[in-house]
């Protein structure tokens, strides 16, 4: 007998991701990322809290909001594969599975307990698009959750993925000083798929209300402009 369990939400994530392109492939890659956790009215009781800030990190168990499909397929395309071969959907991190249930390790960097908000979690190197819903939070325990001798298949770290960047320093100037280090990270660690190598191809980064335009040639990011995200 197939038992239904159903999960609401306890918070969202506040963060400068209006949409999916250019999210980090994984949690933890990029430090400089910022992000709040905003939660929902019924778990703003402070005492759920006690104890949080012992912790330097926790898992969040999360939704992909953006895609949920009512039929899952046993296979998905890994786009770092080419997007052409297929895997079996339980030997990946597709978005695209059965329950699109997310799971991501990030810093946990201070606890704002009294807002009129309620409780307010500040978290870097999430991989979270703006309000992502959260269904739980649990603290990361290194002597259980890290093991460093674990093999990765296909999804390890690729070699050489990283570009040079070339801003002009007109455009550096209309990054506000705060969010400058993470755009350049982001560029940095490459948001295009994989399988996309035009020279040509001109790419649209929507991030902290900002619409950046780049190309890449011969490893490295070259900024076209940069305007405020309407």
């Amino acid at each position: 007998m197939q038992t239904t369990y159903m999960m609401k939400p306890i918070a969202h994530i506040r963060c400068d991701f209006p949409d999916k392109f250019g999210i980090p492939r994984q949690s933890g890659l990029i430090d400089s990322l910022k992000a709040e956790i905003i939660f929902e009215p019924d778990y703003r009781n402070p005492d759920a809290f006690r104890g949080l800030a012992d912790y330097s990190h926790v898992w969040l168990i999360w939704g992909f909001s953006e895609s949920i499909r009512h039929q899952w397929s046993p296979t998905v395309r890994p786009p770092r594969l080419g997007g052409n071969t297929r895997i079996g959907v339980f030997a990946t991190r597709s978005p695209f599975r059965p329950n699109p249930i997310g799971l991501s390790s990030v810093l946990l960097e201070r606890i704002e307990l009294h807002t009129n908000q309620g409780p307010i979690l500040h978290i870097s190197g999430a991989d979270l698009m703006d309000g992502t819903p959260i269904f739980d939070i649990k603290p990361y325990l290194p002597y259980v959750d890290s093991h460093p001798e674990a093999s990765e298949g296909f999804g390890g770290p690729l070699k050489n993925s990283t570009l040079s960047i070339e801003c002009p320093p007109e455009l550096l100037k209309q990054i506000p000083e705060a969010k400058r280090e993470a755009l350049i990270d982001l560029l940095t660690q490459d948001p295009r798929p994989s399988y996309q190598n035009d020279p040509e191809r001109i790419y649209g980064l929507r991030f902290a209300q900002m619409e950046i335009k780049f190309r890449v040639e011969n490893k490295t990011a070259y900024v076209i402009s940069i305007c405020q995200d309407i």
